[in-house]
């Protein structure tokens, strides 16, 4: 039996099939994986060992995944829970799904210029963090063991101290916007810098609520 995706398909498409398939979600890994299983030729199909390869499948994945949410929701049939560390189709809900007006992550990656612009060098420190926690994926950390030691370092680019008690998600998002702000490329900032302060962000959405 021929279990090869449809090439007719775009690369948002072929994801929705795979979550489909599997309810309780899966890893972002998991997901690039099952992508090459089963022929897709939207993503590389080469090892994810050249950083460029990795940063390029990672961005073209996460693409699709904003886009394919964007019209689910659109169309008040699904949500899609994105991080690399879970990715899974939810059932619509409006209360939820209207709370978009912000998003520097979608926006991010759906602006396509982020892919052609970014060279190996500005990608470095992107992928130190990107590839740890890939790895920690394939190894099983998508059923809880989050690495103590990512939010530490997020932490501290946000220069923020673990030890308040008063520390919350509100008084993260409030300096991860100082930082954007701060550090934009249309303010002279670097591209790099801003990779990671959306990675730190992402890392610490997972332990804060």
């Amino acid at each position: 039996m021929n279990d090869d995706l449809d090439p007719e398909m775009d690369l948002a498409e072929q994801i929705l099939v795979l979550l489909r398939e599997q309810p309780e979600g899966c890893s972002e890994y998991q997901l690039i994986q099952q992508l090459k299983a089963r022929h897709s030729t939207h993503i590389p199909n080469l090892p994810l060992l050249d950083k460029l390869v990795l940063f390029r499948t990672h961005f073209l994945v996460f693409n699709a995944l904003y886009s394919l949410r964007d019209q689910l929701r659109g169309d008040n049939r699904n949500d899609i829970q994105i991080s690399p560390l879970c990715v899974q189709l939810l059932p619509y809900a409006a209360a939820v799904s209207a709370v978009a007006e912000s998003d520097p992550l979608r926006d991010y990656y759906l602006d396509m210029a982020n892919l052609r612009d970014t060279d190996e060098e500005e990608v470095e420190r992107l992928l130190a963090s990107f590839w740890s926690r890939m790895r920690g994926d394939q190894l099983g950390a998508h059923n809880g063991s989050w690495d103590p030691e990512q939010k530490r370092a997020a932490l501290e680019l946000f220069e923020l101290d673990q030890e308040v008690e008063s520390l919350n998600l509100l008084t993260i998002k409030r300096r991860y916007r100082q930082l954007v702000s701060i550090h934009h490329p249309d303010r002279g900032g670097s591209t790099s810098r801003i990779q990671s302060i959306n990675l730190a962000m992402e890392i610490l959405e997972r332990y804060y609520r």
